[in-house]
């Protein structure tokens, strides 16, 4: 994963997080939603690449 990747992947898990709090505050259930869903997304992608990472790291 890049550099730009990483920035990229960090940036959506904050904003996730960011749109989660907003909804708590504002008590809105879409924007909560929304949050955790980019959240997920950002972990999802942060797991396949230390997966990949390590099995390049077991066949070297």
């Amino acid at each position: 994963m890049s550099f730009t990747e990483k920035a990229k992947n960090k940036a959506q898990q904050l904003t996730g997080v960011a749109k989660e709090r907003i909804g708590d505050v504002t008590d809105n259930e879409r924007m909560r939603g929304e949050g955790a869903t980019d959240q997920s997304t950002a972990r999802a992608r942060q797991g396949v690449e230390n997966a990949g990472r390590r099995a390049r790291d077991v066949f070297r």
